[in-house]
């Protein structure tokens, strides 16, 4: 393909979508499937540009100024069998983190009403497994029920499923259940050896088939290039459907896991927050009705940065003090943040009239 025809077919997708976001009812995912090379033309295009034009993705298809207000608790940590390279849970790390037994669901349940109470919309559960065993089936299930019972979102991440046991969640009340690529299919295997990338897009079909909603996104600034983080977005986009949540974490460098040593002393191998901020306007255009949440990595952002990232289309955080091992910003710091720029949470109120109500 010469340069003169990518960009002619770069410059059709984007007048594609422009014809398709100005159509009302008429969602950009069924009219039109990204190529990479369109996706690469987006991220191109002059940062101001690319995010005005998701910006108004945004406004067509979500409220505007509202942000969902997600916690993540992690109920069972550690001793997980995969090697995940940015992971401590994983039993390759040396980060020195202990493994612990799956919760007692009592103990769920109360942690689920604390979060609900502080304005969380969302309740996601994450185990560190490779996938959930029958004797833990029954105690994931009471959780689901009875968190679905206060009135709240539930998500769950267990690791790779089976169908019987995706069924099971499903009928048990699950609402999304969150398995992420990571990263582009050719740098899967940099990242992750004892699964394939296809092993993650068989428990995604499981999750459809038994009528789940998919939260599926990845992390950046594991050493990838762009051209990985457009295979990335491209890998999501073209999905059966795309993921109605999609979390865009940046890593957290840990000391003792292989990327974290790998690159702590590799300043430029981090994603910058510009990089950032595209990736997440170039999300919100390829897939303009899913939930684009900001995951890991949020603390060490700037209030700027993150303020671009709710301009470019993201519409969904992780608040709390911790996310699974790792730490975040706190719902404070939210409350602050959230009174600046004018946003409220998806359940109608601040964020700060969320904490004071507690």
């Amino acid at each position: 393909m010469t340069a003169n025809t990518l960009s002619a077919s770069a410059n059709a997708g984007a007048q594609s979508f422009e014809r398709n976001a100005s159509s009302p009812g008429l969602p950009l995912s069924r009219e039109h499937i990204w190529s990479r090379e369109e996706i690469a033309h987006l991220f191109d295009l002059p940062f101001l540009d690319l995010v005005a034009r998701a910006h108004d993705v945004h406004v067509r298809h979500h409220p505007e100024n509202e942000v969902q207000l997600s916690t993540l608790l992690s109920i069972k940590t550690g001793g997980c069998a995969e090697d995940c390279g940015y992971c401590s849970q994983s039993v390759s790390a040396d980060s020195g983190l202990k493994a612990e037994k799956l919760m007692d669901a009592s103990a769920v349940i109360e942690a689920a009403r604390e979060a609900k109470a502080a304005g969380s919309g969302r309740f996601c559960m994450g185990a560190a497994w490779r996938s959930p065993k029958e004797r833990d089936m029954p105690a994931l299930l009471e959780m689901v029920a009875q968190v679905k019972a206060l009135g709240l979102e539930t998500c769950m991440t267990l690791g790779m499923l089976e169908g019987d046991q995706a069924e099971r969640l499903a009928d048990a009340g699950l609402d999304y259940y969150n398995h992420n690529i990571d990263t582009s299919p050719e740098n899967y295997a940099n990242v992750i050896t004892t699964r394939t990338f296809q092993d993650r897009l068989d428990t995604l079909e499981r999750v459809r088939a038994a009528g789940m909603n998919v939260c599926c996104g990845g992390i950046l600034g594991m050493g990838e290039s762009r051209a990985d983080r457009v295979g990335f977005l491209h890998s999501l986009a073209t999905l059966p459907e795309h993921p109605q949540s999609v979390p865009l974490n940046a890593l957290v460098p840990i000391a003792g896991t292989v990327l974290g040593d790998i690159l702590k002393d590799v300043p430029s191998a981090r994603i910058d927050d510009i990089e950032f901020v595209r990736t997440v306007a170039v999300a919100r255009i390829v897939m303009p009705e899913s939930m684009v949440r900001l995951s890991a990595g949020r603390e060490s952002m700037s209030d700027s940065t993150q303020a671009l990232c709710f301009m470019a289309g993201a519409n969904s955080i992780f608040t709390g003090d911790r996310l699974l091992t790792t730490g975040n910003a706190g719902g404070n710091a939210d409350a602050l943040l959230f009174d600046k720029l004018g946003l409220i949470s998806m359940q109608g109120d601040t964020v700060r009239e969320a904490i004071a109500a507690e």
